[in-house]
């Protein structure tokens, strides 16, 4: 288990220094890494581009290409991912139905389970736990937003004119 949460934070590491939100994420079958990844929104300039949903796809694309029920398949799949998953992201680990999902550092803006219980919504929820290495996770996270993201559009704020 720590193992896993070990190189999700090292997928973490790889993302801030390509100058994206560092959140690293692992997805294990039977006790077997089957898809890692990082975030990649500002490289793609996709905002859904999260971990999550990276390794989403890579599995998707290897149970066509293997000829698998992805439905069968994802329901044995134990996620582990540095930063509590987004609602975007806890959604769609549900409507997947895995089987359990293990996160670093809980998500205090946009969680699927600390803004919004996603799992509400669902009949069929995975298992969650969290706070693995939420240390080494929260370090990540904070070292980044000490930066600016370069990458990030500019603020759409109005700002006030002076009148005379």
């Amino acid at each position: 288990m720590v193992d896993f949460m070990k190189r999700a934070l090292e997928l973490a590491t790889e993302a801030m220094e390509a100058q994206e939100v560092p959140v690293g994420c692992v997805f294990t079958y039977n006790g077997n890494i089957i898809a890692e990844s990082r975030n990649s929104v500002n490289i793609t300039r996709n905002p859904t581009r999260h971990a999550e949903i990276n390794c989403i796809d890579y599995v998707l694309d290897y149970c066509k290409s293997n000829n698998i029920d992805y439905t069968n398949y994802f329901q044995n799949i134990t996620v582990y991912v540095t930063v509590e998953p987004c609602i975007m992201c806890a959604s769609a680990l549900n409507n997947l139905k895995v089987k359990e999902v293990v996160y670093g550092c809980a998500n205090d803006r946009f969680g699927g389970k600390t803004v919004l219980d996603v799992s509400k919504f669902y009949e069929n929820t995975y298992k969650l736990t969290g706070n693995l290495l939420s240390n080494a996770a929260m370090a990540l996270l904070k070292q980044f937003y000490k930066g600016t993201n370069p990458n990030a559009p500019e603020s759409k704020v109005k700002k006030k004119k002076n009148h005379i």
